[in-house]
């Protein structure tokens, strides 16, 4: 085992791959350094766009007329597509906008209908215990009429006999001092 080292075929193609591509890249500047390649080049340039674009145009006019889509068509509509989507976007968060401010305006309407209930409660209360005031109100007052009907009683009791203690002064500040009478 003198040496550890195997033959590999791949190796010698890489080597001859390298070789071949550098000749041929060497060979390719030689010719394309040439001013009259240069400018033939440039004619068949020319000339293959004005055709590939007449080619563009009369495929265009047969899918106008065959109904097919053509690449602009489809460009279009991914453009389209992006568009909608980028709106279908906003429109979401303006829901969801929309959503938390519902969420926030109905958490205040019932903090709100929360308080008018305790407010009502309260005033319930109060007008229960003013309803109680005002029946006890009007216990008083009856009885205070009852004390007024009784003090009437009394005094028409003692009307009759101021009237007849009146009916004995006149008829005393009406005798005369000589006793006659």
């Amino acid at each position: 085992m003198s040496m550890d080292k195997t033959y590999d075929p791949l190796q010698g193609f890489r080597r001859i791959s390298e070789m071949w591509e550098s000749q041929l890249n060497g060979m390719l500047y030689m010719m394309t350094d040439n001013n009259e390649f240069v400018r033939l080049l440039k004619v068949g340039t020319d000339s293959h766009a004005r055709y590939m674009e007449r080619l563009r145009k009369n495929q265009e006019l047969m899918a106008g007329v065959m109904n097919i889509p053509t690449k602009k068509d489809i460009a279009n509509v991914a453009k389209l597509s992006l568009q909608t989507e980028e709106k279908i976007d906003i429109l979401e968060e303006q829901v969801w906008n929309l959503q938390d401010s519902l969420e926030s305006l109905n958490k205040g309407n019932v903090a709100m209908f929360q308080e008018m209930m305790t407010i009502i409660k309260q005033m319930n209360d109060e007008s229960a215990f003013i309803q109680t005031e005002f029946q006890n109100l009007r216990q008083e007052i009856s009885q205070l009429t009852d004390i007024k009907q009784e003090l009437a009683a009394l005094k028409n009791l003692v009307h009759p006999l101021q009237t007849k203690d009146r009916e004995n002064e006149l008829v005393l500040t009406g005798a005369s001092s000589d006793g006659r009478g």
